[in-house]
């Protein structure tokens, strides 16, 4: 009889822990949705799934700790949906890339509301999100860099009169130099400036879409967020 490998009884353990993990926070996202998460505790989470509090400790040590695992599953979960846009469209130019980001995001957000909710709502009281989860909130930025930065290449291979705009203030400047060395690198500070107006308007969008201000106005936003995305790719300009 052959002998189980050495790992055998650890890979066990790690199969276990995986999946226990992921009950924990399908669990804790469950009490997003009914209580938010500022409400999230970890003692509600235990007595779901049948644990005692000082199981669950071993896998997160803290609600925050749990915070930030949802927070960065969320991030990683909207920025692949960014990714896969762009991958299924980026080849037919930038302008087509933008488009099905934006509508990607949007339809991410219609899908996930209370994951949307915790990492573009309200902060949550005595939270501070840590370094852990920069890396992962950047995926939907770069992603729209690189759709920028491409769009730059095209304009430059066919240079046309940049149409006027009020001379941009110092201080937005340097900040936009920052945001362009972090997603589009070369990219003239001024276009930053006009990408980060459309990135405000894209979230500022899809938050009073989900959060109910609409009613009355432009319910349902489906024909006013394809309009103003067109605005968007106009405005900053993307070209292909």
């Amino acid at each position: 009889m052959n002998a189980a490998p050495p790992n055998a009884s650890q890979t066990a353990r790690q199969r276990a822990r995986a999946e226990l993990t992921r009950e924990i926070k399908e669990a804790a996202r469950r009490q997003l949705a009914e209580t938010g998460a500022p409400q999230l505790s970890l003692r509600a989470v235990a007595r779901e799934l049948g644990l005692v509090s000082s199981a669950l400790y071993r896998y997160f040590p803290s609600r925050d700790d749990l915070l930030t695992a949802l927070i960065i599953d969320a991030y990683d979960s909207l920025g692949e949906a960014a990714e896969a846009a762009a991958a299924a469209n980026g080849t037919a130019g930038p302008r087509r890339g933008w488009r099905a980001v934006c509508h990607a995001v949007r339809d991410w957000a219609r899908a996930n509301p209370h994951e949307y909710a915790l990492i573009y709502g309200s902060p949550v009281p005595g939270y501070q999100a840590p370094r852990d989860t920069v890396g992962p909130a950047a995926r939907v930025p770069l992603v729209l860099g690189q759709l920028v930065r491409d769009s730059q290449a095209i304009q430059a291979a066919s240079p046309a009169a940049p149409a006027a705009a009020p001379p941009v203030p110092a201080l937005l400047a340097a900040q936009a130099a920052i945001v362009a060395g972090a997603i589009a690198p070369g990219v003239p500070e001024p276009v930053i400036v006009r990408v980060l107006i459309a990135w405000t308007q894209l979230f500022g969008m899809i938050s009073f879409e989900l959060f109910g201000q609409f009613v009355g106005s432009a319910d349902p936003a489906d024909d006013f967020f394809g309009y103003a995305i067109e605005q968007m790719i106009t405005y900053i300009p993307i070209a292909g």
